[in-house]
């Protein structure tokens, strides 16, 4: 039996480049594994099955630990199966990347439970086949993700700072953010190699005047909540504030990361104590 982790992950910055002829979008990430985790376990069976947050699921392809586990055994030609038990923490159509994440340590965990022995590089080719956050949700820590997702280059990690996340509503559909895109787009140009060296510094103050998301404006006009999110995290004594993803959570920095969280937890009860990490998904 095997259990993982597998980590949320944060933006630090996210700008849109432009839009392929596929209508996917082109964009330009700082993006970084978060302690924030769900769990899961695999056990040796002969065919495929799932339980979620301890009762049975059915395997279903709308679920992304399905779709990777099915694609792994498909590819590889395995013939026996495997249990695999969830246990959610990570909310979803929060832009944490959780479904990813998910997808990700079913992908590890099954390559070592199987004995494939597939390079990463594999792995990140058959997950950016299942979503633009899986090759960085495989691979995880500090890195700099272009493209659709499949361009990583690993930065070297700051002290790992305390983070706050807060979840302000029920979530956000990324369609919908990127649908509303153009109604908010911005002029505004990132520098993505200043920005990289103020995080790397561990510069928040820096950080925040250089780096933004560009799906923010788009995510606020869906969901007032995150405007007050944001604007509490910074009222909190937060020098670095932003919202994840396309969605809808947001996060702060902080010296006193606890003293913030129980601030904030009357007004926010969706509301979590977060790491930075140096893995997308971590073996126990």
């Amino acid at each position: 039996m095997l259990t993982v982790r597998a980590n949320a992950k944060i933006n630090w910055a996210l700008a849109v480049t432009g839009r392929r002829s596929d209508g996917y979008h082109e964009l330009d990430m700082l993006t970084q594994s978060v302690s924030l985790h769900d769990t899961l376990t695999f056990e040796a069976a002969d065919e495929l099955s799932l339980s979620i947050d301890g009762g049975p699921a059915g395997w279903s392809e709308d679920n992304l630990v399905c779709r990777a586990a099915s694609l792994l055994k498909r590819t590889s030609g395995i013939t026996g199966g495997a249990h695999i038990t969830l246990v959610k923490r990570i909310p979803a159509m929060a832009g944490l990347g959780g479904g990813s994440a998910d997808g990700a340590a079913a992908l590890r965990a099954l390559n070592r439970l199987w004995n494939l022995r597939l390079p990463a590089e594999e792995l990140r080719r058959l997950g950016l086949s299942l979503g633009a956050d899986f090759p960085f949700c495989l691979t995880g820590g500090l890195q700099r993700v272009r493209g659709i997702g499949e361009r990583l280059a690993a930065l070297p990690a700051p002290p790992s700072p305390g983070l706050v996340l807060i979840m302000p509503d029920g979530g956000l559909s990324t369609g919908a953010v990127f649908g509303c895109l153009d109604q908010h787009s911005t002029n505004r140009r990132a520098d993505h190699g200043a920005a990289s060296d103020a995080l790397c510094a561990g510069d928040y103050a820096r950080l925040d005047k250089l780096a933004f998301n560009d799906l923010t404006a788009s995510a606020q006009a869906l969901s007032p909540a995150v405007s007050l999110a944001l604007e509490d995290l910074r009222a909190a004594g937060s020098p670095f504030v932003r919202m994840s993803g396309s969605g809808s959570c947001c996060f702060g920095v902080f010296d006193d990361p606890i003293a913030a969280c129980e601030r904030l937890r009357p007004r926010w009860p969706a509301i979590w104590l977060a790491d930075t990490c140096s893995d997308g998904v971590e073996f126990e």
